[in-house]
């Protein structure tokens, strides 16, 4: 067993979520198509395999730390990137159905490959959140929608909470400041027919802070929402 197959392990378990060997394997083998492909195109900008584990890895594990999941919910990772949250959840958690959506066909490419590499099956969209969460088959249609993107939560929710089912749920992935953000998305969790849940915090082992804030959707999202996306851009909720 590698180095960073052991370190995972060791990581995911001193978290409540023990690994099997064939999990690690399969994250030892997602790294390593990340950096190669990271050569071709942006995917990250962390690049040193210990930080990728704790980073990347890690730090969508804990997605599971804060939110209950269903057996076979359906999942949706918006604007997932390099795959984050979405890869590392269904590593871990194979009944999940999951989607994963994102603006950039090229990234998609990449997650096709790596679901591929590893034997794992999710749907692949291309198109903007706010596109997305339009079309009949998206909408209000998950159990679960996340995101572990920089945006402001108020934009996070409009792009989000659209695509989850009453009773769902919407987990943002922030980093620090985790009351300021409920306090200032508190408007926009309202008005797309969601509640505010809880916010879990996490320390990552170099220290910094991470919190996933869960919304819980209580009634249909107004077919006003989402708005363009320069609108939701330049006047959030």
């Amino acid at each position: 067993m590698s180095n960073i197959e052991q370190h995972i392990i060791e990581l995911a378990g001193a978290n409540g979520l023990p690994l099997s060997p064939q999990q690690a394997a399969a994250f030892q083998r997602y790294m390593e198509l990340l950096l190669e492909w990271n050569q071709k195109m942006n995917l990250t900008a962390i690049i040193e395999p210990q930080q990728v584990v704790e980073k990347h890895f890690l730090d969508s594990l804990l997605l599971l730390k804060a939110v209950e999941i269903p057996q076979n919910a359906k999942v949706i990772d918006v604007g997932t990137g390099a795959g984050f949250p979405g890869i590392p959840l269904l590593i871990y958690r194979p009944d999940i159905c999951l989607t994963l959506l994102d603006s950039l066909q090229k990234r998609l490419n990449f997650l096709q490959a790596v679901c591929d590499a590893l034997g794992l099956s999710a749907e692949l969209i291309h198109a903007r959140a706010e596109e997305g969460s339009r079309q009949p088959k998206l909408r209000e249609n998950y159990d679960l929608a996340c995101a572990r993107a920089v945006a402001a939560l108020p934009v996070l929710c409009e792009y989000c909470l659209p695509f989850v089912r009453q009773g769902g749920a919407f987990a943002a992935m922030k980093g620090p400041g985790a009351a300021e953000e409920l306090n200032a998305g508190a408007k926009a969790i309202q008005l797309l027919g969601a509640r505010a849940e809880k916010s879990k915090a996490f320390t990552l082992p170099d220290g910094s802070e991470r919190n996933i804030i869960i919304c819980r959707k209580t009634s249909a999202t107004s077919d006003k929402y989402p708005r363009h996306g320069s609108k939701i851009a330049k006047t959030p909720l």
